[in-house]
């Protein structure tokens, strides 16, 4: 097996290091939590103190139009804010090359305009290159000739790669291809995401996951990955919604067929699994999903509710729900708990995400592994005070990207790659 060595054994002295971070953070122009960035400080200080030239390149939104493969290059997707507060925090000018987008079709044909900047970097002229955003350019979603170009591109004007971005899970050319190209290390952050994947793993039991989603067939793989392994998993969102309807036949609006098909196939499976999967007796129905408006919601128990029952928008899990005493000692008695969940539809439904976040938290040893995206951004919001004292405490751990551990969790490894501690050489 191929394995990421550590950058800690890279060879930096003068060397141009091309690294891919996940600074995926910016929307319609701003910042709104800088977690993402601030975790890759000591990878960028070690590069830098070490000699390293760095010219750092990350995804930002979804500028292409996956129907059309238009990809819309405008200030809407630009890396210009991440730029800014690097320049705030670190006092480091990074240099966004200018390069120009072949119309709808992205950039293309950059290295003309790409080149006279790497050589101002090699001269010490400037302190770092920033690329635009790599969903920009033609060839990073690409899997032809578009990818292997770009890969070249790219691999051409540096030494070595260094991959700092976990959250950054998918095949794409500025985290996969590219290795191929150059000779590649871990950074710092990867190095510490994937050390905490085996804490999920190998967890110390009793192990609980809390998986929640808008969608049932996007986290297919991984719940049925997390119903063999986990010793308790609870759901929430619509998956759990779509779980109450095949196994209690409620009809709950907004819930697609096809959703139910797959929740169906998902209690069957579960069967051969009983009493892992903790439900959550009390929700919360509303008549519209335009806000937590008063005589317009309302508590039920889905034990106390008939088959067929029709149910407007379930839009929460009801508190009541987590202080229920068998769901309090199981998460109060859990070793490992891992959660990549926001149990409520933001912003206005936030009871349950608010309970289960306290009830975790007043669990005196477990470990709690934290999902990144939506999970962390309404933990900050809902709980900031919480959420500073998780950052630095040994307890917590928050993942920068929660659809990369499930994926992680889907495959049954750290995306093929060896634990840290074993981050050598080829095996």
């Amino acid at each position: 097996m191929k394995v990421l060595k550590s950058v800690k054994e890279a060879d930096l002295r003068n060397k141009i290091v091309l690294l891919r971070v996940d600074h995926n953070v910016v929307k319609k122009g701003f910042i709104h939590d800088p977690y993402r960035i601030d975790v890759t400080f000591p990878t960028l200080f070690n590069i830098v103190s070490r000699g390293g030239k760095l010219i750092i390149m990350t995804h930002n939104g979804r500028p292409k139009n996956k129907k059309t493969g238009e990809i819309d290059v405008s200030e809407a997707s630009s890396i210009e804010p991440i730029v800014e507060y690097l320049k705030k925090k670190l006092q480091i000018n990074f240099v966004i090359p200018q390069l120009k987008a072949n119309g709808k079709a992205g950039i293309t044909d950059f290295m003309d305009d790409l080149k006279p900047v790497v050589d101002q970097l090699r001269n010490n002229e400037i302190e770092g290159i920033y690329l635009p955003n790599t969903r920009w350019f033609a060839g990073e979603e690409d899997k032809g000739e578009l990818a292997e170009a770009m890969a070249n591109d790219l691999a051409s004007i540096a030494d070595l790669f260094v991959n700092d971005a976990f959250g950054s899970w998918q095949a794409h050319t500025s985290t996969y291809k590219i290795a191929e190209k150059l000779p590649s290390y871990a950074g710092f952050l990867m190095e510490k995401e994937i050390n905490n994947l085996e804490r999920i793993f190998k967890p110390n039991r009793p192990f609980i996951a809390v998986v929640a989603g808008a969608k049932f067939d996007t986290k297919i793989e991984p719940l049925y990955a997390l119903l063999r392994e986990a010793d308790y998993l609870v759901l929430g969102g619509v998956i759990y919604n779509a779980y109450l309807s095949a196994k209690y036949g409620f009809q709950i609006n907004g819930i697609s067929e096809e959703d139910i098909e797959h929740a169906r196939k998902f209690v069957e499976y579960s069967a051969d699994f009983p009493g892992k999967i903790v439900e959550l007796k009390y929700i919360i129905e509303s008549d519209t999903m335009d806000g937590k408006i008063d005589g317009k919601y309302r508590k039920h128990n889905i034990l106390m509710l008939e088959k067929g029952t029709k149910l407007n928008f379930v839009l929460d899990i009801a508190k009541e729900s987590f202080n229920d005493p068998e769901v309090h000692s199981i998460f109060h008695k859990a070793h490992t708990i891992f959660v990549n969940a926001v149990m409520g539809y933001t912003p206005h439904f936030n009871e349950g995400t608010i309970a289960l976040d306290e009830l975790i938290d007043d669990n005196p040893q477990g470990i709690k592994l934290y999902g990144g995206g939506d999970t962390l951004q309404e933990l900050k919001r809902l709980l900031p005070g919480l959420y500073i004292m998780a950052i630095d405490s040994p307890n917590y751990y928050i993942f920068t990207g929660g659809g990369a551990v499930l994926k992680a969790v889907e495959s049954g490894n750290a995306f093929g790659i060896k634990p840290i501690s074993l981050l050598t050489q080829d095996a």
